[in-house]
């Protein structure tokens, strides 16, 4: 990567051109404007960013934005920062496309491909998130931030506000994973635990708010996690050559990514790049913390707050989304569902593909897997269909179930033999 004197990447240094017009309330149509500091819509709900995108299909074309550096700041036409000294970067690059082979093999399926997301700065998908608030944050003059996190959306914050010079105050539950936090903590966020679920540690957020002077960065309570997620689905099509799968199975507890990206193709088909094909798009929950599946069974466009939510999959724990019906908007209109899975399932998953794949998920990714085995036996998904699962995170950064077997000498070779022959796959 070549360096700009600055220090920053080259690339990033380029006169920077967005197509931004203002901002949307995703339930009303109210506008509001951009480049002026907004939360929620004056109605309470998620803020969505509107662009000219007559002008920006004008301005740029497929075959250019393809020739440019492989990270998600290459879209920038149809992302919100305005300037390019504004753009906060940790080194952001494509994450791979793998293939599951043996995964499918076990289903009976053709193939499928893990967007692992855990190769980002900081470890997951939240980068992409954090990197564009606070980038934007950077730009309208923010110094001081506060979120709510089950883990890595906190760790990604700290990193990406850090890089900027800003203050960062974290609050997470009491059992978020230790290595979440110190990480936080590590890179330079005040964070607290707090006995209560997420949207516990949110309202610590909000009433904070007047007494400290921060600015509330909660998942869809700011206009700009959704464009840094919805590059996940921009950068998934052209690694595609811009063909659409036919399922996406993402693990659902605010859903900022699954509503970024059903966003992102509805922008990449005015712009001309893909066509009216859509995925179906399958949100993924716990059932120990299902909001969503149940509305979306009921169906009914909000979801009530999930009492006594447990799971082991911390990053979908979560009770009440503010975006709900942005998420189970897009799940019907893809004609796709939203699926809930056990626990027991998710292990036995995060097991299965490390030990035949080799490919280290993450909770929430091993419960992609679990989905598409439902779906697939609930006929909801078909053999053949084009399958793409993401997994979230790295899965070096959550417990892992020990191994503290110590070989003795002289060796005994049989005993060996036989505890592999014991631990092989079925």
């Amino acid at each position: 990567m070549t360096l700009h004197p600055s220090g920053r990447p080259a690339h990033l240094v380029d006169e920077h051109e967005t197509f931004v017009t203002h901002l949307e309330c995703g339930l009303t149509g109210e506008t509001v404007p951009a480049d002026t500091v907004q939360g929620l819509s004056p109605a309470g709900r998620p803020l969505l960013v509107r662009y000219d995108l007559e002008a920006a299909k004008d301005a740029v074309d497929r075959a250019t934005v393809e020739a440019r550096h492989d990270d998600w700041w290459k879209y920038r036409e149809i992302l919100p920062v305005r300037r390019s000294d504004d753009i906060v970067s940790l080194g952001e690059t494509f994450t791979p496309l793998v293939p599951v082979p043996r995964a499918a093999a076990r289903l009976g399926a053709s193939s499928a491909l893990v967007k692992d997301e855990g190769r980002l700065p900081t470890g997951s998908f939240k980068a992409r998130g954090l990197g564009m608030a606070v980038s934007m944050a950077k730009e309208l003059g923010l110094t001081r931030l506060a979120m709510p996190t089950n883990g890595n959306a906190g760790a990604a914050m700290a990193a990406y506000a850090s890089r900027a010079g800003m203050e960062t105050f974290i609050f997470c539950p009491a059992d978020t994973p230790e290595v979440n936090v110190r990480e936080i903590a590590l890179q330079g966020a005040h964070v607290w635990r707090v006995d209560g679920f997420i949207d516990d540690c949110g309202r610590i957020v909000g009433e904070g708010k007047e007494r400290m002077g921060w600015f509330d960065v909660s998942t869809l309570k700011e206009p700009y996690r959704i464009e840094g997620k919805k590059t996940m689905g921009i950068e998934l099509l052209e690694q595609l050559g811009w063909q659409v799968p036919d399922v996406i199975l993402y693990p659902t507890g605010g859903g900022t990514g699954l509503i970024g990206m059903w966003k992102a193709f509805d922008e990449l088909e005015a712009l001309g790049w893909i066509g009216k094909e859509r995925p179906r798009m399958f949100a993924v929950q716990a059932s120990g913390c299902a909001p969503m599946v149940r509305a979306y069974e009921a169906g009914e466009r909000h979801a009530t707050r999930w009492e006594d939510a447990h799971t082991i999959a911390s990053g979908i724990r979560v009770p009440a989304a503010v975006g709900d019906f942005l998420i189970l908007d897009a799940v019907r209109a893809s004609e796709g569902a939203a699926i809930a899975v056990e626990d027991a399932d998710i292990d036995r998953w995060a097991s299965t593909v490390a030990k035949e794949d080799g490919l280290l998920v993450c909770p929430e990714g091993a419960a992609t897997f679990a989905a598409w085995e439902q779906g697939i036996e609930r006929g909801l998904i078909g053999r053949d269909d084009r399958v793409v699962l993401f997994n979230c995170g790295n899965g070096l950064k959550y417990p892992m179930p020990p191994s503290d077997r110590v070989l003795d000498t002289p060796v005994d070779w049989d005993r060996m033999e036989a505890d592999a022959a014991a631990e092989r796959p079925a």
